[in-house]
């Protein structure tokens, strides 16, 4: 009588990180993603959940936009809320450790959270300079609330950009010395 032979692969052989579809096995595809919920005890991490919720703040206190200047306030926060949560994203997926990319992520992260407090200072400025004026309106108040919700969420940014420098320079390498 033959003998039947069963070859068992271990499905922990495929190398970590490298995503993939093997026998039509959809599970597979995301097995790289490990949720990393730990970096959001951190620092850095409060601070990028403090920018969300305060730019949904901003974005509940300056709708509809009455005012042009208005409308450049609410551009900004947007556009620095979808940021932040992508970068929230990325840490959350643990992304940065499981793509391969040649990207020096803490630079990126550096420079796209310098031009958003770049971006949230103007923008709260220009806010707060629209409805100054003597208004006697109804939305008056929640506009320049949004406004001072700009300049604290602007520093929260701010803040943001100094612990990621100082992480980008902890994590330069020292220059090798030739004798």
């Amino acid at each position: 009588m033959p003998d039947t032979v069963v070859t068992v692969q271990n499905p922990d052989s495929r190398p970590a990180g490298k995503p993939g579809v093997e026998n039509g096995n959809l599970n597979n595809f995301f097995s790289w993603v490990e949720i990393n919920y730990n970096y959001f005890k951190t620092i850095p991490g409060i601070l990028k959940l403090a920018q969300l919720i305060i730019g949904i703040v901003c974005l509940a206190l300056a709708s509809p936009a009455r005012l042009p200047g208005t409308n450049w306030f609410l551009f900004v926060v947007i556009i620095s809320f979808i940021a932040t949560a992508i970068w929230s994203f990325v840490y959350l997926l643990s992304i940065r450790e499981a793509i391969n990319f040649p990207i020096n992520w803490v630079l990126t992260e550096f420079f796209n959270t310098l031009l958003l407090t770049v971006l949230y200072t103007i923008a709260f400025i220009v806010q707060l300079s629209a409805w100054s004026r003597p208004y006697h309106s109804y939305y008056k108040n929640p506009n320049i609330a949004a406004g001072l919700f700009g300049i604290i969420n602007a520093a929260v940014y701010a803040t943001g950009v100094y612990l990621i420098f100082k992480d980008w320079k902890t994590s330069k390498a020292a220059p090798v010395q030739q004798q």
